[in-house]
C-alpha cells in the first residue's frame, strides 16, 4: 500500500468505499478495536469495509474486505463490532482460507474448519480483551487443549457439533459466517464492492502488523503468546535463501561503512593546533541503500513482494531502513521513491525487462548509492563490466531464474 493509501484508511475507510457512511458504528468500533489492540491497527485500518444490506452477518474475504449487514452492526456495542473486526482480520492474518485446501477440507467439512480457525484465534484474544457477540468457539468446545493450531483441532475430529452456535448451552453461541476469508469457499456477496487487495500488498501488509505485534510485545509485554508466535514465524521463517541474502548484504555494508578516508567537510578536531592550516577528519561513511525492482511482465507480485519485505527488514535489522530508494523498472525506470516501508513502494509497469537501465539509473542518483539491490527474475541483459563506485546484491527470484553477471553477489530465491 502507498502512503496516501495508509493515510486514507487511517482517516476511517479506503479511498473510494462506503466505508463510515454506509456501517453503523464503523468508526468507534474501529477505535475500540485499535486502542484495545494497537499491534492489530495497520491490519484493522488497511481492510476494507463494504455496506451490503440483508446479509444477516459480517462476514470477510480473502480479498481484505469485511462485508457487513447495517442492520445487524447498528445493535452492536463498539466493543462487539471492533471485536469483530479484530476476529476477522486475525482470519485473514493467519490465513486460514489458504491453510483449508492443504488441511484437507472439503465443502461439507467448510463450517467445522471454520469453528477450529475461530478457536485458534479466540483461544488468545478472548482472554485480552475481546467482547464478541454471543458465546465465541474456544478449543474447549472443541474437546481440545488451548494452544493448538486449527489444522490440529481439525484433524482430532468432532467430538462435539459446535455448527449451531450454542458451544456452552446458552443458545448465545457464535453464530455468525466468518466468510471466504476463513474458508475459501466463495459467498453470494463477495462479488460486492470494490477491488480486492492485491496478494503482494495483502503479504506486505501482514508483515506489517507482524513487526508492529514483535515491536510491542518488547515494549509493553502485553501482546498474546499465540500472535507473537506466528509473528516471529513470518518475520523469521527458516529459509536458507535469506540467512545467504542476509549475509551479502551486510557484507557489502560493511566493506562500504568500513571504508574510512579524511575529509574537508568537517574540520580535524586538532586544527586548533595547527595554526592557520586546515586539516582534514576521518569520514566513516554510512551507505546510501538503492533498490532496483523488476516490474516486467513475467514477475510474480507476490515473490517480488517477499523478497523487497526481506531486504527492508534486513535493513531495518542494521539501522539502514532510513537510506532505502526504491526504483520500479522494466525497460524504462519509473519514478525514484525513497521509502521507509516496503508497503510504500509503487511496483508500476509490466513490459519487457532491462536492468541495466534500472542499474544505470541509480548509479546517477545523488548521493550515489553504495549499495543497489536488484530483484529480478534474471530474464535480462546485463552489462559486460560492473558499474563503477557501487556495490550491486542480484536477488535471483524464482526456481528458473539464469545466471547473474559474475561481478554482482547473487542469491537465489526459490519461489516455494
Amino acid at each position: 500500500m502507498t502512503a496516501s493509501g495508509d493515510a486514507a484508511a487511517a482517516a476511517g475507510g479506503m479511498p473510494g468505499t462506503p466505508g463510515l457512511r454506509g456501517v453503523p458504528g464503523l468508526a468507534a468500533g474501529r477505535l475500540w478495536a485499535a486502542t484495545r489492540f494497537p499491534y492489530l491497527a495497520s491490519g484493522l485500518f488497511g481492510a476494507q469495509v463494504i455496506a451490503v444490506p440483508d446479509i444477516g452477518t459480517v462476514a470477510v474475504d480473502e480479498g481484505w474486505r469485511l462485508h457487513a449487514d447495517p442492520a445487524l452492526t447498528a445493535q452492536w456495542t463498539p466493543a462487539q463490532l471492533g471485536s469483530v473486526l479484530v476476529h476477522h482480520v486475525c482470519h485473514l492474518l493467519r490465513t486460514h482460507a489458504e491453510r483449508a485446501a492443504p488441511a484437507g477440507v472439503t465443502p461439507d467439512q467448510a463450517r467445522h474448519w471454520v469453528r477450529c480457525a475461530d478457536a485458534e484465534i479466540n483461544d488468545d484474544l478472548v482472554p485480552a480483551g475481546l467482547e464478541l457477540p454471543g458465546t465465541p468457539v474456544l478449543p474447549a468446545h472443541l474437546g481440545a487443549e488451548p494452544g493448538l493450531l486449527a489444522e490440529q483441532y481439525f484433524g482430532a475430529g468432532r467430538p462435539r457439533d459446535v455448527s449451531s452456535g450454542n458451544p456452552d448451552g446458552t443458545g448465545r453461541g457464535w453464530t455468525l459466517d466468518c466468510g471466504s476469508g476463513a474458508d475459501g469457499c466463495p459467498r453470494p456477496w463477495d462479488s460486492a464492492g470494490g477491488p480486492r487487495l492485491p496478494a503482494w500488498q495483502a503479504r506486505l501488509l501482514a508483515r506489517q502488523v507482524a513487526q508492529d505485534c514483535v515491536r510491542h510485545g518488547r515494549e509493553a509485554g502485553n501482546v498474546p503468546a499465540g500472535l507473537l508466535r506466528w509473528a516471529d514465524q513470518l518475520l523469521e521463517p527458516a529459509v536458507d535463501w535469506r540467512k545467504a541474502l542476509a549475509a551479502e548484504l551486510r557484507r557489502a555494508v560493511a566493506d562500504t561503512t568500513g571504508a574510512v578516508d579524511y575529509s574537508y567537510r568537517r574540520p580535524s578536531r586538532r586544527a586548533a593546533v595547527a595554526g592557520d592550516v586546515v586539516l582534514p577528519a576521518l569520514r566513516r561513511p554510512v551507505p546510501d541503500i538503492a533498490v532496483v525492482c523488476d516490474t516486467s511482465g513475467s514477475m510474480s507480485e507476490d515473490l517480488l513482494a517477499m523478497a523487497l519485505a526481506e531486504v527492508e527488514g534486513l535493513l531495518r535489522a542494521v539501522g539502514l531502513a532510513r537510506q532505502l530508494r526504491v526504483l520500479a523498472c522494466d525497460t524504462a525506470v519509473g519514478p525514484v521513491r525513497r521509502v521507509s516501508s516496503a508497503r510504500q513502494v509503487e511496483l508500476v509497469g509490466g513490459g519487457g525487462t532491462d536492468m541495466g537501465a534500472g542499474i544505470e539509473a541509480a548509479g546517477l542518483l545523488r548521493p550515489r548509492p553504495a549499495i543497489t539491490v536488484v530483484l529480478t527474475d534474471g530474464f535480462t541483459p546485463w552489462a559486460d563490466e560492473p558499474p563503477r563506485g557501487m556495490r550491486v546484491v542480484v536477488g535471483l527470484l524464482g526456481d528458473d531464474a539464469p545466471e547473474a553477471p559474475d561481478w554482482a553477489r547473487a542469491v537465489r530465491v526459490p519461489s516455494g
